[in-house]
């Protein structure tokens, strides 16, 4: 009885090996085959399945996929400048006048690569739709050339327009004098604010008459009737300590005297309220002549 259930055994075992299926299970590159008795054992790839390892190619957990490369956007190139502020020549003005040409230069050519030329550039090239720099590169200048005519010796050398030349201190238009009434009688220093004039007379004739200037806006010079108080011919003022040569006094510190300044300077300039005379030669005459108690009118 024992030896029939061991032999039935035996068979039932192998029955149940050759029933079972052999299991790949395909890792990596290897086939492993589970045998009959629950092992496990490396094989060669069945027949069935040919290039399937080569399908599914093992992938390593320590190896990233490689990354595509980010393309680089090359450097903008800046236009290299063919003329730039703080350059001088004549292709500075060649420059100018050409712009000149288009109503965007409007002075006389200089020579000289500065603010107003920059000015004149960026202009243009925001007319043109150039990229505005004030500088001019290779497009700006092509643009420029083609929309101008070569200049002429006359627009690159504009002829100086001669002006007479002004005497220093020229005193301003005088209108006609009109003699003051108060002049008309004795000897009098008839002075008008009017016509910037001092005139010597007596007995309505006019001896002498020479340019004066009067006082500033807070220093006038007074107008009256006044005397001659007295004369002092190297007198220095007290209050601003410059020199008043032959000054004839008529109203308290004011008087009538040189001024080297007026001589200068002319008109530009004023007095602290006295009137000025700028010819030496006349005032010193005027001096001899004039005598305290004279009479001195002054009036607009």
């Amino acid at each position: 009885m024992t030896r029939m259930r061991k032999g039935h055994g035996v068979r039932k075992g192998q029955a149940v090996a050759t029933g079972l299926l052999v299991l790949a299970v395909t890792t990596g590159c290897k086939t492993i085959t589970i045998t009959p008795n629950g092992g496990l054992s490396p094989s060669a790839p069945s027949a069935s399945a040919p290039g399937r390892a080569e399908a599914f190619p093992a992938q390593t957990a320590d190896k990233a996929p490689p990354r595509r490369a980010r393309a680089t956007k090359a450097p903008r190139r800046t236009a290299k400048p063919v003329l730039a502020r703080g350059a001088r020549g004549p292709k500075v003005r060649e420059l100018q006048a050409r712009m000149a040409q288009l109503s965007l230069f409007r002075r006389k050519p200089t020579g000289f690569y500065g603010r107003q030329t920059a000015a004149s550039v960026s202009a243009f090239q925001r007319r043109r739709g150039l990229r505005r720099t004030g500088t001019v590169d290779r497009a700006t200048w092509n643009a420029l050339v083609s929309r101008t005519r070569p200049p002429t010796r006359a627009q690159l050398h504009p002829p100086a327009k001669k002006t007479a030349k002004k005497p220093v201190g020229k005193p301003p238009r005088k209108p006609a004098v009109r003699r003051d009434r108060r002049c008309m009688t004795g000897r009098v220093l008839c002075i008008s604010k009017r016509s910037n004039t001092l005139a010597w007379m007596v007995n309505g004739k006019v001896r002498s008459a020479m340019d004066v200037r009067f006082g500033a806006q807070y220093t006038p010079t007074r107008e009256g009737t006044f005397r001659i108080a007295f004369k002092s011919r190297r007198h220095v003022s007290s209050i601003y300590h410059t020199p008043m040569p032959y000054a004839m006094f008529f109203s308290g510190g004011q008087a009538v005297h040189y001024s080297a300044d007026f001589a200068a300077h002319g008109y530009r300039g004023a007095s602290h309220g006295c009137v000025n005379v700028r010819d030496r030669t006349k005032v010193a005459t005027l001096f001899q002549e004039v005598k305290p108690g004279d009479k001195v009118v002054i009036y607009k």
